[in-house]
């Protein structure tokens, strides 16, 4: 039988981890600062027009799908540069690559943005 204690040791040592690789991110990515500022406006849009369950759904996925490309992107970056600092063509390719995955999903974060907000923003408007 295995020791539960030892188990539980290990998953708040790899929470550490991960909660260090966050203040990481946080710290030494300006990208990922700006998207936490716009999930942050995102979000207080979201309370202020009062948006349905399913689009806080979608608005929660879009959002963690750029978190979570910016963060592989960093991760991978920063992989590349650990392995060489001369110009290699893979390493150039498995950069622009995962840049290229950011832009994806930031572009679909926007396209959602839009399809849900911009009826609330009309609306607003309309009635001051």
């Amino acid at each position: 039988m295995k020791n539960n204690k030892f188990k539980a040791e290990s998953f708040f040592k790899s929470q550490g981890y991960a909660r260090n690789g966050l203040k990481l991110i946080y710290k030494n990515e300006r990208n990922f600062r700006i998207d936490l500022a716009v999930a942050l406006l995102v979000v207080l849009a979201g309370i202020f027009f009062e948006i349905s369950h399913f689009e806080w759904i979608a608005i929660s996925l879009v959002i963690s799908i750029v978190f979570v490309s910016e963060v592989m992107n960093s991760a991978i970056e920063a992989l590349c540069d650990t392995v060489s600092q001369d110009f290699k063509v893979n390493i150039k390719y498995a950069k622009d690559v995962s840049a290229g995955a950011v832009l994806v999903s930031a572009i679909v974060s926007v396209i959602t943005g839009g399809i849900i907000f911009i009826p609330y923003v009309f609306d607003f408007l309309i009635h001051l």
